[in-house]
């Protein structure tokens, strides 16, 4: 099997790379550096440059206004603008409902939505977990009730991201109490404004709010909003995580952070030499950066897969149990290389290096990379039964 690049493909990496150096705007830069928190604003500005270059949704076919680029540009992109610290686009629209749009949805809904997702006038928000349904998802409760034209939603959604921004959210409901788990939901889409809808911000460890409570009264939804077949909506489901779980594989992010797990084991000092002498923190390291390597071959395995059509199927678990715990652990050594110094929420004001003021809080915030988008003790039951062939 043949890993390298193409010259070609180095090219193209280039040129990305040029482009993000020029094209991000020079107060996002000290954001970046640090890889600081972005707010809503800073991220749809990001958001409306790149679809200016066409480069928003790498992944969207040019009937559909995306660049048409091939798998493995595709991939050299998004790894690039994750090394670069650019704000991360907000996913719901471009990578989840979109593409299931594209795949599930009639003409009509292909027309309203997909065009505003990708210029950003529209931001979505995602609608799957509930209080006593996150891993196992089909035992949610949300109810769509049939009312002629229209459902009428109640019930409740949490751990909605940026809820309190977004225009409109696709969520499952239960449209059918009497069936069995799976094979009584529905795919809706839901405006934000309806009435009945209520948003409640919920403060992460992270200190962000990234996090909402989303509640629904009597919130009437109409039926052209349905998306896929009435009762259908598991398949949709199925086919959107598997997007959202190879998303988290977050491979140039992990690359970024071992660089500057390195950069402080260079700069700090244990006494009066780095911390990089040490031959027990480089071998820390070097552990760290063997798995990263490991998951870049899943991922390009992942890559060769789709160069022959397949589609994110149970390969995705792999991607997403190994990039959140990666994810995780690269924070993890930073924290510890740094010792009591990267404290923020300790330590007096001016104690925590600049340049790394941001290691403390996003090592917290990712404390969720293993339980978003399906648990890891989830992915593990996947891997299990469809990868390995294990009874279930």
């Amino acid at each position: 099997m043949d890993l390298s690049f193409t010259p070609e493909e180095r090219a193209f990496r280039e040129e990305v790379r040029s482009f993000i150096a020029s094209a991000l705007p020079a107060h996002l830069k000290p954001k970046a550096e640090i890889d600081g928190h972005f707010e809503i604003d800073e991220i749809m500005e990001w958001h409306r440059i790149l679809f200016q270059k066409g480069w928003v949704a790498p992944h969207w076919p040019k009937e559909f206004g995306g660049p048409g680029l091939d798998v493995t540009r595709r991939f050299i992109l998004t790894e690039e603008l994750e090394l670069s610290g650019a704000p991360a686009l907000l996913p719901f629209g471009l990578a989840m409902v979109g593409p299931l749009i594209m795949q599930f949805g009639n003409d009509a809904q292909k027309k309203r939505y997909l065009p505003k997702i990708l210029s950003g006038e529209e931001k979505w928000c995602q609608g799957y977990s509930e209080p006593n349904a996150g891993s196992d998802l089909a035992s949610l409760k949300l109810r769509a009730d049939d009312a002629g034209d229209h459902f009428v939603l109640n019930g409740q959604k949490t751990w909605t991201t940026y809820a309190q921004y977004a225009d409109w959210i696709f969520l499952l409901a239960r449209t059918d109490a009497s069936a069995k788990k799976q094979s009584g939901i529905s795919f809706l889409l839901c405006d934000m404004k309806t009435e009945g809808v209520r948003v409640r911000p919920t403060l992460t460890i992270g200190g962000t709010h990234a996090f909402c409570d989303t509640f629904f009264e009597n919130v009437k939804v109409p039926k052209e909003n349905l998306v896929g077949p009435l009762h259908g909506g598991w398949t949709l489901a199925k086919a959107l995580l598997g997007h959202e779980r190879t998303l988290v594989a977050a491979v140039g992010s992990s690359a970024r952070t071992l660089l500057r797990a390195k950069r402080i084991a260079r700069d700090t000092l244990r006494d009066g030499r780095p911390l990089s002498d040490d031959p027990l923190v480089r071998a820390k390291i070097a552990r760290m950066e063997c798995r990263l390597e490991a998951l870049k071959m899943a991922n390009y395995r992942a890559i060769a897969g789709a160069k022959h059509g397949h589609a994110p199927g149970a390969e995705s678990s792999i991607l997403k149990l190994r990039g959140s715990e990666i994810v995780q652990g690269m924070y993890e050594l930073c924290l510890e290389l740094m010792g009591h110094n990267a404290l923020t929420w300790m330590n007096p004001d001016g104690t925590v290096p600049g340049s790394e003021q941001w290691v403390g809080p996003n090592y917290n915030y990712l404390r969720a990379a293993t339980i978003y988008a399906g648990s890891n003790e989830i992915q593990k039951n996947i891997i299990a039964k469809l990868i390995l062939g294990l009874p279930s």
